[in-house]
């Protein structure tokens, strides 16, 4: 709970003016069965009228100041729970947005939108709680005790022999319950999982006909869900009949020895309600009690389930970045020095001794099989990954001392699996860059071939996209995505495979628009058309380099290369070569 104090303290005015308020509904609220005795002992059994006027008034008066002193602790805890709710779920998501993709993939994304959703809900309705009713609950029993033992000290003996045995019982569910719900949230982190999995993949799930499975796998992820919230609410509900079953037993001995008490005159009937009304209000804050004990619970799991994410150390995020100048523009040549590369968690190289050169402006086309380790490559450059042997240099520099923020910003990147957002196609494309000119817009999408198209949609750039474009055929949607990279006049423009869906007529056209800019461009391809104008291709093999040159050099060296061209263009290449 921590993290949950720490983010508190921008809001302490708030949550001691609710403790303060409280407090004072708690006082008056105790002092009442006090006053009641009184009215009984000195009014009504004394038959004189004005005893009872007089503290049946000041009883009215401490029941509206309760009220309003209730209704101000409600308002500023609401306060409270709802800034740090605020407050916590933009930590969180600034956090996430900071991770490197090898700390990012340690999480299921599922599980981050449980933690930023429901997990943040559940703190925030906890620190609430813990305003209104924590506090509240065991100064009830505490107060309720002390009232008890200065109304008649033989009768509040009763209530001093009762709660502590209550107090032992509910600190040893809260133990079992925390660890429990923690385990129902993980539960709901697979069960959200499979939510996005099917909303995701439903039109691949309709066309293999494999609903049935689907709702299959969901009901078996949702019964497990079930089963363990039910196991756990079944071990927290059975505080609820114990508290009952010790409190009630407690006021049975109370109107025991009281009636005995009353007979003998050690005891008046004004004493006896009040140590019974004391009683009733131990009984009203211990059953609270069950209901704080699981809200407390699930609070305390959802909050170190948060301080998991916000904890994580990531050192490419949070790394010093020696000799970076954000106002050193980046050129855009890159340098490969015997660089290898495995997936964290994965002892399994992917990339083994890579060396090339780039220089600003050139054209570097990548070619190799699936699995080859082309996307892999790319995504060294902008330092989504880290290598784990050699050097990627930028401009000579080492790539881990640049900042990657202003690296970043000076790369287009198209990654493979096309990404759209909601909204209009303007809008999609300014993505790229938030301050870009409607005319900067409209040339990015003329060099995307993007542009004819976008007029003749019914708004033009106003259209609206549906959710990750799906009102767009897939060439638009590669088109569009690589308009959003050129918006923001890169330095280095990656494309991976995002040309794939295109056409050899559009693609060549693209490739003619992309010559004009002056940036490092590396281009993902398949295709012999593409790498025929570039200045360097590089011919990958499991993650090995087995050849580079331009697209002569390759036709005499490399006999893949040539096989490639002869499966595309047909047989007579060598003597075509």
């Amino acid at each position: 709970m921590g993290i949950v104090f720490s983010t508190l303290k921008k809001y302490r005015v708030a949550a001691i003016a609710a403790l303060v308020m409280m407090l004072i509904e708690l006082t008056v609220e105790l002092i009442q069965p006090l006053l009641i005795s009184k009215i009984i002992d000195d009014g009504i059994q004394k038959q004189d009228m004005s005893v009872v006027w007089m503290w049946g008034a000041v009883l009215t008066g401490s029941a509206v100041i309760a009220f309003i002193a209730g209704i101000s602790s409600s308002f500023f805890a609401a306060h409270t729970s709802q800034g740090l709710g605020y407050d916590l779920r933009d930590q969180l998501y600034e956090k996430v947005q900071s991770f490197s993709y090898s700390i990012f993939n340690r999480f299921a994304t599922s599980s981050l939108i449980t933690r930023l959703t429901g997990d943040v809900t559940q703190i925030q309705d906890t620190v609430f709680m813990g305003l209104r009713f924590m506090t509240r609950v065991p100064l009830v029993v505490l107060g309720s005790i002390v009232m008890a033992l200065v109304v008649n000290v033989k009768l509040g003996l009763l209530l001093v022999l009762t709660v502590p045995v209550l107090f032992i019982f509910i600190a040893w569910i809260m133990k079992r319950a925390a660890d429990a719900f923690r385990r129902v949230q993980q539960r709901l982190d697979a069960v959200n999982g499979v939510i996005q999995e099917n909303l995701t993949g439903i039109r691949l799930i309709r066309v293999f006909v494999r609903m049935g499975h689907e709702i299959e796998r969901f009901g078996r992820t949702s019964g497990k869900l079930m089963s363990s919230t039910i196991s756990t609410l079944r071990l927290t509900e059975t505080t609820m009949p114990f508290i009952l079953l010790i409190m009630n037993a407690g006021i049975m001995a109370v109107l025991w020895f009281g009636r005995k008490d009353i007979a003998t005159g050690s005891a008046s009937v004004g004493e006896v309600v009040a140590v019974v009304n004391y009683s009733l209000r131990c009984i009203g804050a211990m059953s609270a009690l069950s209901w704080v004990v699981v809200a407390f619970s699930r609070g305390r799991a959802s909050a170190q389930r948060a301080q998991e994410v916000l904890k994580t150390e990531d050192d490419a995020a949070t790394g010093v970045y020696k000799n970076h100048d954000n106002k050193v523009e980046i050129e855009g040549g890159v340098k490969f020095e015997q660089v290898s590369f495995s997936y964290p968690g994965s002892d399994i190289d992917v990339l083994t001794d890579i060396s090339f050169a780039a220089k600003p402006g050139e054209r570097i086309a990548i070619m190799g099989a699936t699995g080859s380790g082309k996307s892999s490559l790319v995504q060294l450059i902008p330092r989504l990954y880290e290598e784990d042997k050699g050097n990627v240099r930028i401009d000579g520099k080492d790539a881990g001392e640049i900042d990657p923020m202003h690296l970043r910003s000076s790369i287009g990147y198209v990654p493979q699996e096309v990404l759209l957002f909601s909204g209009t196609v303007r809008e999609n494309i300014a993505w790229g860059r938030e301050d870009a000119s409607m005319d900067e817009i409209k040339e990015a999408a003329r060099r995307a071939q993007i542009h004819d198209t976008i007029e003749h949609l019914p708004n033009g750039y106003d259209t609206m996209l549906g959710q990750r474009g799906v009102n767009l055929s897939g060439g638009q949607k590669q088109r569009l995505s690589i308009a959003r990279a050129l918006v923001r006049k890169p330095s280095i423009l990656i494309l991976d495979d995002s040309t794939s869906a295109l056409d050899v007529r559009t693609e060549g056209a693209l490739l003619d628009a992309l010559k004009d800019l002056s940036c490092t461009t590396f281009l993902i391809t398949q295709k012999i058309s593409s790498t025929t104008s570039a200045d360097l291709i590089l011919l990958l093999d499991d993650g090995r380099l087995i050849g580079k040159g331009n697209h002569d050099s390759l036709m005499e060296s490399s006999s893949l290369y040539r096989r490639i061209y002869e499966s595309q263009y047909g047989e007579g290449v060598q003597q075509h070569a």
